[in-house]
């Protein structure tokens, strides 16, 4: 399979993921209820195409466990209104290698949040990525993401071309010794561009580009003026 042919794939395994059930476009509220919730009372009452799920984070002031749960509704208005995420053509050029280096214990960075009325909150960062873009050695901080480096980054295109907020990279490790691959063509609108239930981070300082990325997806687009701040 070819890199081109390779990339087609991912496209639309990315549909599949965002108009799926449970995926992004699926979202239609997150509650923060404090205790843990009732999920099998809170399905009861919910219509056929309803899912409940857990969710859980931390609290910003004191640090405690706080308690939630999200609905993804199959025929959400997003879904139906849903048209394509706009990207960039591919190009082999913005397929880049770079160098992984743990650091010891928890190091974290505080992320700005949107949603969160300005506050942050400090993600685990298990190591840099050095990576040269453009000429320049960049050092980039990457969080783990279930086992998975994601690295959320912003550039020049942010705001005009890209998604205002930033977009994400999953970054491949491809070996022991630390060497790592960053395919930017499959830069990635985050969940927060298909639903406003979502409080996605903003790139720290270290992760912005000061110059266009233009590689990877664009932004979401909808049908018939939709947006997911009125819905």
């Amino acid at each position: 399979m070819s890199e081109v042919e390779a990339h087609t794939r991912w496209q639309a395994d990315r549909r599949a993921a965002v108009t799926s059930p449970t995926g992004n476009l699926a979202l239609i509220e997150t509650r923060w209820t404090g205790e843990r919730p009732d999920l099998a009372a809170e399905q009861a009452v919910l219509a056929e195409t309803v899912v409940a799920t857990p969710i859980e984070r931390r609290s910003i002031e004191t640090g405690d466990a706080e308690h939630g749960l999200r609905l993804w509704d199959a025929d959400a208005p997003a879904i139906r209104s849903f048209d394509r995420i706009d990207t960039y053509d591919y190009d082999p050029a913005w397929v880049l290698t770079g160098r992984f280096t743990p650091v010891a214990g928890d190091r974290t960075v505080p992320f700005e949040h949107i949603r969160d009325n300005g506050g942050s909150r400090d993600l685990v960062v298990p190591g840099d990525i050095r990576i040269e873009v453009g000429g320049e050695e960049y050092t980039l901080a990457a969080f783990d993401d279930g086992g998975t480096l994601l690295l959320v980054f912003g550039d020049q295109t942010n705001g005009t071309e890209t998604y205002g907020s930033g977009r994400f990279l999953f970054v491949e490790l491809r070996d022991d010794e630390g060497d790592v691959v960053l395919d930017f063509n499959r830069a990635f609108v985050p969940p927060c561009g298909f639903s406003a239930q979502y409080n996605c981070p903003l790139p720290p300082a270290s992760n912005r580009f000061p110059l266009p990325i233009r590689a990877g997806e664009k932004n979401v687009v909808f049908r018939d003026g939709f947006d997911i701040y009125a819905a």
